[in-house]
């Protein structure tokens, strides 16, 4: 019987390996991870995690039992260091080498460091994993300051999740504007506001030289640290998170000479350049017939759910799931922030409700094809932008534009 060997126990790879039995898989599942926990829910651990409102075991994706009834092997901090593709093995660190038939990719991706002195001062924090967040959550006190560096999806959720813990909150973001490389302008402007209203002080434009320790201020004892600008500003926190980003894992492949391209590339199916061994999720640079020519590398749960069915089925020898088109989602404070499709090949905007406030509403148009949608807190837009992105179908600009008219009337 085919034996499925799977590196990455998270999200990606925890849903492979239930989805090749679900899809009817009888052979060996050994399913292994870096970590000591088993496959969790990352995306609560900027909000729910931080402010104490779930557990560990509101994160993890089946409980304990799962495993052993469905015959999946969890074996938990180990970490994988050589494939040898010609003989079917990976080796790992703790001496042990396991065969496969069909090895399932899982990586992941690490969160991107700060390349300045001081980045590796104590008290300066990612937030990837259960055990960072926990790190950051411990230093979450009432009266404390956080620093987050880059305002991304991740530093923004910390930032609003630490305001109500009771926390003060510094952004400092290079760019011009927040979330400038994921969401419109509109968008950015309209969760600026919200943040400013919130209490958090927001620098843009602040390109950081490094981080240097400080004092504590007059009446406190905790020591600081500072962020110096190039203008000479120095933005302080008594922790720091960075967020600037992630970078696919996928040395492992590389080392296996698999072709890789800011993560592993694969097919609609999942697979590698080499026909044993597929990958899946945010380590992989993939596909997307709804999105055009090329490939993209897309960090969402959305996305490692449909790779992980794409793996299984090809795995199985079923018929390939549909495509789906990729979306993405963001809490903060009240508002929910739900994106389908990418914005690149767009040629103009279409904005529905009023930017100031939500619910609120962009739609991305290529021609008079959807290939975008931002929603805030407007879930039927959202629902119906994703619907006609993967449709394909001519849009009415106008009728689009116009919250008056349904987006049932919209898509019909």
């Amino acid at each position: 019987m085919t034996k499925v060997l799977i590196i990455g126990a998270g999200h990606a790879g925890g849903t492979a390996a239930a989805m090749l039995r679900q899809y009817g898989h009888e052979g060996p599942i050994v399913l292994i991870g870096e970590e000591p926990e088993p496959p969790y829910q990352r995306p609560p651990l900027s909000k729910a995690w931080l402010k104490g409102e779930a557990g560990a075991e509101d994160l993890y994706l089946r409980p304990d039992s799962f495993y052993a009834e469905q015959r999946i092997e969890l074996r938990l901090g180990v970490r994988a260091e050589r494939i040898d593709a010609a003989a079917r093995t990976v080796a790992f660190t703790d001496g042990a080498t396991e065969t496969y038939d069909a090895l399932i990719l899982a990586t992941g991706s690490v969160s991107r460091t700060l390349p300045l002195p001081g980045a590796d001062l104590p008290g300066v924090l990612s937030l990837r994993s259960m055990a960072e967040a926990e790190a950051l959550k411990a230093r979450l006190e009432p009266g404390r300051r956080l620093l987050v560096i880059g305002g991304g999806f991740v530093g923004l959720e910390a930032a609003a999740s630490a305001l109500a813990l009771g926390c003060e909150v510094t952004v400092m973001e290079r760019a011009p504007r927040l979330l400038s490389r994921v969401a419109s302008e509109p968008i950015s402007d309209l969760l600026a506001r919200r943040h400013l209203a919130e209490g958090v002080d927001l620098w843009p434009f602040a390109e950081i030289m490094d981080l240097r320790p400080y004092g504590p201020e007059p009446g406190d004892d905790r020591p600081r640290i500072g962020a110096r600008t190039e203008g000479g500003g120095v933005g302080m926190g008594h922790v720091v998170l960075v967020g600037v980003g992630a970078d696919a894992c996928d040395a492992l492949a590389l080392s296996a000479g698999l072709t890789c391209d800011g993560g592993v590339v694969v097919d609609e199916a999942a697979r590698t350049s080499d026909p044993a061994i597929f990958a899946v999720g945010d380590c992989t640079r993939r596909p997307s017939a709804l999105l055009g020519e090329g490939l993209f590398r897309l960090e969402s749960v959305p996305n490692a759910l449909e790779q992980a069915k794409q793996a299984a089925a090809a795995i199985v020898g079923r018929s390939p799931p549909p495509p789906e088109v990729p979306w993405f989602w963001s809490d903060q404070y009240d508002l929910k922030l739900q994106m389908a499709g990418l914005p690149g090949a767009a040629d103009r905007i279409v904005t529905r409700g009023d930017p100031d406030e939500a619910p609120f509403a962009v739609f991305h148009l290529k021609g008079d094809r959807l290939v975008c949608v931002e929603a805030v807190n407007a879930p039927a837009e959202f629902m119906g932008g994703r619907l006609l992105i993967g449709r394909g179908t001519p849009v009415d600009a106008a009728k689009l534009a116009d919250p008056a008219v349904s987006m049932k009337a919209v898509a019909a």
